[in-house]
């Protein structure tokens, strides 16, 4: 999670984001605008680094909720708490996102359950309010409050999917994987790769999705080359550290992964 340093402190960097098709300056008229942003696209593709990219450039601190089943609205909100004999109120993570206008974002929101996404509607919409029932309170939110969400629409099913009432609240962003010339960037940049490494990679990437398209439900993920690329550049050799990264990360079949190992060593033994 990114905070803001105290004003006495240098401003932190801006965390390293390769822009692909304009998205950084939607991002800011959405902001400026006041509208709350919806990410969608696949795991591993730059949705959470995207945000912490945009955070960080237009100077707001971020508070970043990873969605689960188990997460209710009181998670989100707050609740009363116990302590020394008294009840006190304790602001969940929105809600203190709400109070210090910080841009709050919700990670893999269809995972949490149906009745939570529903608190988020007075906020997603031209009130910017969120009502705490328990404290009688109705929070307004100031002009550097954000709500972002995301989700992964290959996962969604009928049980999973955000309600029209919800997802029509949001400006839509859409992502996918990078083309291979920003990929290899993003490679350089976060694994330290030079570029004939970070070129191997982005071809084994295109030839593992292509294979996966086919076979498999999941395929390798941007994030996945990172992890590949850091672990080469550590020194573990380049077939060990892609079957460590890539392949094993991938679903545990034993006939695709036998066919993604067969991939790899064409790959990086050209």
């Amino acid at each position: 999670m990114y905070r803001a340093d105290s004003a006495s402190q240098a401003a932190p960097a801006i965390p390293f984001y390769a822009e692909q098709a304009g998205e950084c300056r939607l991002f800011e008229h959405a902001f400026r605008q006041r509208l709350p942003v919806l990410l969608k696209g696949p795991t591993g593709c730059g949705k959470t680094r995207f945000v912490e990219h945009m955070a960080a450039r237009l100077g707001r601190p971020l508070i970043t909720v990873s969605c689960h089943d188990d997460l209710t609205a009181a998670d989100l909100v707050g609740r009363h708490l116990i302590g020394d004999g008294n009840t006190v109120w304790s602001d969940g993570p929105l809600a203190r996102a709400v109070r210090t206008g910080a841009i709050c974002y919700l990670d893999e929101v269809v995972e949490a359950r149906k009745d939570t996404t529903v608190v988020l509607h007075p906020l997603a919409d031209d009130r910017r309010v969120l009502p705490i029932e328990r404290t009688g309170e109705e929070l307004q939110a100031p002009p550097g409050f954000m709500l972002v969400v995301s989700y992964n629409p290959g996962y969604q099913n009928l049980l999973k999917s955000l309600k029209p009432s919800t997802r029509q609240r949001f400006v839509a962003l859409t992502f996918d994987y990078p083309t291979p010339e920003i990929e290899r960037r993003i490679i350089e940049a976060e694994s330290g790769a030079d570029e004939r490494l970070a070129h191997r990679l982005v071809r084994l990437a295109t030839a593992l999705r292509r294979l996966t398209d086919q076979d498999l439900e999941e395929t390798v993920s941007t994030r996945l080359l990172v992890v590949a690329g850091r672990l080469i550049v550590s020194g573990l050799p380049e077939p060990e550290a892609c079957r460590a990264a890539i392949v094993d990360a991938l679903p545990d079949a034993p006939d695709p992964a036998a066919a993604l190992d067969e991939v790899v060593q064409a790959v990086i033994t050209e």
